[in-house]
């Protein structure tokens, strides 16, 4: 039971890119879905999660108001949208099924925001 991230990049300071959160060989639409990220030489952070329907979304305070998460259920997938992208939103980006970053933790994506 593993999710992959994918999506991330290079991206200028104040630019967007949305990743993904997806799983297969088994169906994460009855799962809180949460993402984390590790920034080089850091401990991981919590950054979002949402709840079964996605009517309960959560966010750190570093990234509310500039990140959105969403999901659908359809695709097996859940998203994160992230604008106004600040270099202090480099990291490896992952997702988990809970909130210790644990369960169904695999593929990471790399978010490198540099000009």
């Amino acid at each position: 039971v593993q999710l992959q991230a994918f999506g991330g990049g290079l991206v200028q300071p104040g630019g967007s890119l949305t990743l993904s959160c997806a799983a297969s060989g088994f169906s994460i639409s009855k799962q809180w879905v949460y993402w984390f990220r590790q920034a080089p030489g850091k401990g991981p952070e919590w950054v979002s999660h949402i709840s079964t329907f996605g009517t309960g979304t959560f966010y750190a305070d570093s990234v509310k108001g500039r990140f959105t998460i969403s999901r659908d259920n359809a695709e097996n997938t859940v998203y994160l949208q992230m604008n106004s992208l600040k270099p202090e939103d480099t990291a490896l980006y992952y997702c988990a099924l809970n909130s210790a970053g644990t369960t169904g933790r695999g593929q990471e994506t790399l978010v490198t925001v540099s000009s």
